[in-house]
């Protein structure tokens, strides 16, 4: 699993527990403040789940650049002009029929995010969920 935008932790913690759960997996995420990664830090460690979690401090766009394992999840939760680029970035890492879940996807800023997950051309299958700010789950065909 990776996650654009840790924040705080609260969202790593539900999909470590999901890794937990499943026995199975390691999720990595990312956050460009260190405020907020000290605080995700703690939280992990609070809920006795940072062994499943590593968290990358930085421009996700350098440190997910890096990334080499295959990707089954990926969650956008951070600035969401970024949302196509950090999805550039792991497109040729998602396994078929990975899920990418966006929030906020109703902003104006996700707006070429969304028109590329929505065009069948670019390999996704994509939904809206009408939620307040909206949330885009879109499948990777691998094609």
């Amino acid at each position: 699993m990776v996650e654009f935008g840790t924040s705080f932790g609260i969202s790593t913690i539900h999909l470590a527990a999901a890794v937990t759960d499943n026995g199975t997996g390691h999720v990595v995420t990312t956050e460009l403040s260190s405020r907020k990664t000290a605080a995700a830090r703690q939280n992990l460690e609070e809920a006795g789940l940072a062994g499943v979690v590593t968290i990358l401090e930085g421009d996700a766009l350098e440190t997910l650049a890096h990334l080499t394992e295959p990707v089954g999840f990926a969650l956008l939760d951070g600035w969401k002009e970024l949302y196509l680029p950090v999805l550039r970035l792991l497109q040729q890492r998602l396994i078929p029929g990975a899920l990418v879940v966006a929030d906020d996807s109703s902003f104006e800023s996700a707006a070429d995010y969304l028109a590329y997950v929505r065009d069948p051309a670019n390999g996704f299958v994509s939904v809206e969920l009408p939620v307040e700010d909206g949330i885009e789950v879109s499948s990777w065909t691998g094609q």
